[in-house]
């Protein structure tokens, strides 16, 4: 089946809150140009069709912001797996007239990443075949799409969609910022060198060589993996920060994108978080306007992705998610990326968070905005 794919739009996510800042007397709304005064990947447990409503809440005590918060960091590995037997079933799935397309989602969706490359190879070893070939043969449409990256490694799948983003004519720089804006030291660092190994180039040159101007300069920061990735807070430098970003922006004419990058690609989510509420109250202003003020364009979109990214990254999915699926038409694309790549992440982070602000489930809403066999392998996977 074919599905009508419309681009989402970037979202605002203005998680607003009380500030704990101070200026001195008498300069607190300053016009332009003055200076400042100095959860785990579970097995398949629903059938596909099931209307049951999701209940994730986020665990008491804990903060749903930024990369540091509800990562699935240990994908639990399914109980009986045995690499052997999901290659029988996958190659019995395939064969003869038809094809098992309830077996194929039951094994693809109940197994972790890890699990699914140990299947890979079993069944080339096996069968003399690649299980990827064989299933695109077999599949088609977003159904395909969906069971081919379940079966790449994140990093891998990853790199490919930059490539992709980078090959030909033209550039789909929406790619290049999710991807980059949105990942750790240590994804950026896997996706690096999955691009090496993949392509033999090095992802640095070609974002270098195919994008320009203020977007290569902070994709290339991105790209050096250096964020400080601790939990310290140090509430003096987030106001220094704060000044810093207004003298670079909206307190002169034109905008120092320097300072804009170095604050943006190096501290970390919990210090910027501190450094978007000392802005709010030294200038009386979000810092997502003062962004949409000066900047405009792929780089406005990058800054405000990794703004929104370090406030609330599971909101930012969430968001992109509920977008994807709004009105007329779907962007397949968006939700198969996303469902994904941040299954052993952060993905029951992103239903809890989809729930508390849309009020409706995710993956009822996902039931509602798709169909057939690529329905019921997106909603195993939400499950």
């Amino acid at each position: 089946m074919k599905y009508r794919a419309t681009v989402s739009e970037e979202t605002k996510m203005g998680n607003r809150h009380s500030q704990s800042y101070s200026l001195p007397e008498g300069s607190q709304h300053l016009p332009k140009g003055q200076a400042l005064p100095s959860a785990d990947l579970q097995p398949l447990s629903h059938p596909s069709g099931s209307g049951e409503p999701e209940s994730h809440q986020p665990a008491k005590g804990k903060s749903h912001q930024g990369l540091d918060a509800g990562r699935d960091t240990k994908a639990k590995s399914h109980q009986r797996f045995d690499a052997d037997r999901d290659a029988k079933k996958l190659n019995k799935a395939c064969k003869g007239m038809g094809t098992d397309e309830a077996a194929i989602i039951e094994i693809l969706s109940s197994r972790t990443s890890s699990e699914r490359q140990q299947i890979k190879q079993k069944y080339k070893t096996t069968y003399g075949k690649d299980l990827e070939e064989v299933l695109k043969s077999e599949l088609s449409g977003n159904f395909e799409k969906a069971a081919l990256a379940l079966l790449d490694r994140p990093d891998e799948y990853a790199a490919r969609q930059l490539q992709k983003a980078m090959k030909g004519l033209g550039t789909n720089e929406a790619v290049l910022i999710e991807v980059l804006c949105t990942r750790t030291n240590k994804e950026i660092i896997a996706i690096k060198e999955a691009y090496q190994r993949l392509f033999d180039k090095s992802l640095e040159s070609d974002v270098k060589g195919d994008i320009s101007g203020s977007l290569k300069r902070i994709l290339v920061s991105l790209l050096q993996a250096n964020r400080d990735e601790g939990d310290n807070v140090d509430k003096d430098l987030a106001g220094q920060d704060a000044k810093e970003l207004y003298d670079a922006g909206e307190g002169r004419w034109g905008t120092d994108e320097l300072a804009f990058n170095e604050l943006l690609a190096k501290r970390s989510h919990k210090q910027l978080r501190a450094t978007f509420e000392a802005y709010q109250t030294l200038i009386g202003k979000d810092i997502e306007e003062a962004i949409e003020a000066e900047t405009s364009g792929d780089l406005q979109k990058a800054y405000l992705t990794l703004v929104r990214s370090a406030r609330d990254l599971q909101g930012y999915f969430a968001d992109r998610l509920y977008k994807s699926m709004k009105g007329a038409g779907t962007d397949e694309d968006t939700l198969i990326d996303i469902i994904v790549t941040r299954a052993e992440v952060d993905l029951q982070g992103i239903k809890a968070r989809f729930q508390e602000k849309y009020q409706k489930s995710l993956s009822d809403m996902v039931r509602s905005d798709t169909s057939g066999d690529f329905q019921k392998l997106l909603v195993a996977l939400l499950h």
